[in-house]
């Protein structure tokens, strides 16, 4: 059965094979893109189920109507793609109190905003289907990206929580964990902080010069990223989580096993800390 998808950030990368994946399958999609030129292009993908909109995810006060009058256009959205975002690549202490809120405005409060818009209708409609795109960082961490992954750990929480709050409702909530996809994230969309503080030359300078290599590089492929999305909405008990990739499967079995060794290792003293009976 064809549904309306809200995907945002379709312009290119992930948010565009998303689009072209849900097209595909005969869906409807309300793609935003920042730029009236983008908007034609994506138009032109299905004259008649291609609907875009000239929105910035981080222009919170024009979310609201922007989505109203995107579902007087293309119909109630069933599906909610929240994947607009970038990564901030640079050293916590050489990076700026306005390159973390830049951050999370993009990458966590534009998604808030997106869903609240939508929220509503789903509720009163008992159905529908959240997905926020997040990242294998939002669950492990590298040195150098502190703000991306800090921003995906959040959005990361804040989609299992809401998962619960509106499970009764008959809205799922799925946060998308993607590893490496050959996108242009660590290309000209990264935004990167100029180095500064020669001690952290041994940690930094390799980490940026072999992300640099790699951009377009990455193992995964955003097609069948798309495909995967499509499963993951018409699966009848998706997951609350959804890692993509074997290098981001990888990467978290390793965490999971360290955490799990942590907590052996410290189990007395964590457990040290109650009242005696």
């Amino acid at each position: 059965m064809a549904q309306t998808f809200l995907i945002t950030g379709v312009s290119s990368g992930l948010g565009r094979a998303f689009a072209e994946g849900a097209l595909a399958a005969g869906h409807h999609v309300i793609g935003t893109v920042r730029r009236a030129a983008d908007a034609d292009a994506f138009a032109e993908l299905a004259s008649d189920r291609a609907h875009p909109l000239v929105l910035d995810v981080t222009d919170f006060d024009a979310i609201p109507e922007a989505v109203a009058q995107a579902e007087r256009q293309a119909g109630p959205v069933d599906v909610l793609v929240n994947n607009a975002g970038y990564g901030h690549e640079g050293v916590l202490e050489e990076s700026s109190l306005d390159d973390i809120q830049r951050q999370f405005a993009a990458n966590v409060f534009g998604p808030v905003a997106m869903i609240k818009a939508v929220l509503p209708g789903m509720r009163e409609r008992r159905r529908g289907h959240i997905v926020n795109v997040t990242s294998m960082g939002g669950f492990i961490t590298m040195p150098g990206i502190a703000f991306y992954c800090g921003s995906k750990f959040a959005l990361e929480g804040i989609s299992e929580a809401l998962g619960k709050e509106v499970a009764g409702f008959g809205i799922k909530v799925t946060a998308l964990a993607p590893g490496q996809f050959r996108t242009d994230w660590a290309g000209r969309s990264m935004d990167r902080t100029p180095r500064s503080i020669a001690d952290y030359n041994a940690v930094m300078d390799p980490i940026r010069t072999a992300r640099q290599a790699k951009s377009g590089n990455q193992p995964g492929d955003p097609a069948k990223a798309a495909q995967a999305l499509l499963a993951l909405i018409a699966a009848d008990n998706p997951p609350v989580r959804l890692f993509l990739g074997a290098d981001a499967l990888g990467l978290v079995e390793q965490k999971l096993h360290g955490m799990k060794t942590e907590l052996a290792a410290w189990d007395k003293l964590s457990r040290s800390t109650s009242f005696e009976n």
